[in-house]
């Protein structure tokens, strides 16, 4: 099978490594064409290509690219959707906006090209272990095709619906959630460490009873350690993914005060000069907005 793979990030590098060792040959591109040449040097059956378009040639093409700006640069104004040969399928495994997710679904139908959405749960160390949890939506019969191929990049594909921006949707509200508990958890630290108690200690508590789930044990260590860097999802991409689901709340007039409250944490967090840290951050904002240092 000719695949291609765009987006060679943190997350989209280790997933097409495990395709790589899964046995398939992959035509590869990446804006900062050195991770494709790094990729390259790994395993012998990755070829990087010099544009994008040039990986959209195949059967299968996957995509991992930062954000929407990203995803409408290549994926359109670059020419990979008009290089699809009918009859392909396109798997987009990146967090965008429900209406970007619609505006591609139909772009692709108007060629002949399957669309799904797989959004991913899990973080680069999840990614390189193939044990994400993957979010799809689309057309049955193209998502059946690929599965073998999903296989290899998570332990489970939960299906959301056949509209592409079903997946989307969900991926943001799994999103918000995550980003509610960091605040929470944040908050909650802040409260404590008020009354003398030492956050880290309190924080193991809740991982460790109360919320014994990868959410809050990952982040909750993050937080007893303070440890920022290197960022598995920074506070602009997070910003950036709570901002997506106040969107896509608004598109159905659901209120989400909660998103809005954790938005502006998040934008304190990068006018602090945090922008680049992990978002488990929103700790040390909640302890500066306390006057905790």
């Amino acid at each position: 099978m000719a695949i291609g793979f765009l987006g060679l990030g943190s997350m989209g590098a280790a997933m097409a490594a495990n395709l790589l060792r899964g046995g398939h040959p992959l035509r590869v591109w990446n804006r900062d064409a050195a991770k494709a040449d790094a990729l390259a040097r790994a395993h012998a059956q990755a070829t990087p290509v010099a544009r994008a378009a040039q990986a959209a040639h195949g059967q299968v093409l996957f995509s991992m690219l930062a954000d929407d700006n990203a995803a409408r640069q290549v994926l359109i104004e670059g020419g990979v959707i008009d290089a699809l040969p009918a009859g392909s399928v396109h798997v987009n495994m990146a967090t965008i906006s429900v209406a970007l997710a619609r505006e591609l679904t139909v772009l692709h139908a108007e060629r002949g090209v399957a669309y799904l959405a797989v959004p991913v749960l899990g973080r680069p160390d999840v990614a390189a272990r193939g044990q994400l949890n993957l979010l799809a939506a689309g057309d049955a019969l193209a998502l059946a095709r690929v599965q073998p191929l999903l296989d290899l990049l998570g332990q489970r594909t939960w299906t959301f619906g056949s509209e592409p921006a079903q997946a989307n949707a969900a991926k943001l509200a799994a999103n918000l959630c995550i980003a509610s508990a960091i605040g929470t958890m944040a908050e909650g630290a802040a409260l404590v460490r008020g009354h003398g108690v030492e956050p880290a200690q309190w924080l193991e508590l809740l991982w460790s009873t109360l919320f014994a789930a990868p959410v809050y044990q990952g982040y909750g260590r993050l937080m007893a350690e303070r440890r920022y860097q290197p960022a598995g999802f920074t506070s602009v991409l997070g910003r950036k993914d709570v901002d997506l689901a106040i969107q896509a709340a608004q598109a159905q007039r659901v209120p989400v005060p909660l998103a809005e409250v954790l938005r502006a944490e998040l934008d304190d967090a990068i006018a602090g000069g945090q922008g680049d840290c992990d978002w488990a951050v929103l700790a040390e904002v909640a302890a500066r907005r306390a006057g905790q240092g």
